[in-house]
């Protein structure tokens, strides 16, 4: 009897420790958490240099994390010859008020870059059709990651000649471990790609 009694106190011993064991690995090795950006809104402002009202274009998504993708509200109208600061204001409106995501991209911006492509001569400054294609193209980015690669949120443009026939698109690619001074479009994965009508006058 006295052994079945010890028998049954050491299996007790073991299975106690066992489960105490399990718990502390549990504890210490929390699975990861893949959060998922929302963007919902995006808005892009022009604003001139020389003072003056600025333009705005907007793209909103109708359901959130939805299968629907943004949707551009707007076409995008510049002065012939005027410069302008482009700013980026990216918002997660399932929040409220709205959650301001700019302040993301900038903690993450080693990870994050805006890629644009145009028409062909809409601009004067920077020239060309963009970068998506080709990565060392010119765009004048204001704003860098602590690398000092480009990210996007503010960039500079000269409007070109008047035209009623461009356009304008603004790609934000995710690029965690990615990243570097020569990465491009395809690089990382693309959180949204906008093409908005472009007219100068």
């Amino acid at each position: 009897m006295k052994n079945i009694f010890k028998l049954n106190y050491l299996l007790f011993a073991v299975l106690t420790l066992f489960v105490f064991t399990a718990c502390e690995e549990d504890e210490a090795a929390p699975e990861e958490e893949n959060e998922v950006e929302v963007f919902t809104d995006v808005k892009l402002v022009f604003t001139p240099a020389g003072g003056g009202a600025s333009v705005e274009a907007t793209a909103q998504d109708p359901d959130g994390a939805g299968v629907q993708e943004l949707v551009v509200k707007d076409e995008i109208k510049l002065q012939s010859g005027t410069t302008y600061t482009l700013t980026m204001v990216i918002e997660n409106c399932l929040e409220s008020p709205c959650e301001l995501m700019n302040e993301e991209i900038e903690e993450e911006a080693g990870e994050h870059q805006f890629f644009f492509a145009f028409t062909d001569g809409a601009f004067t400054d920077p020239t060309g059709n963009g970068n998506v294609d080709n990565a060392s193209d010119p765009i004048n980015y204001v704003d860098t990651d602590a690398s000092g690669n480009p990210v996007g949120l503010t960039s500079t443009w000269t409007a070109g000649n008047p035209t009623t026939s461009a356009f304008f698109t603004v790609r934000l690619q995710h690029q965690p471990d990615v990243k570097t001074a020569t990465s491009g479009a395809n690089d990382g994965d693309t959180d949204f790609e906008l093409q908005f009508r472009l007219t100068i006058e």
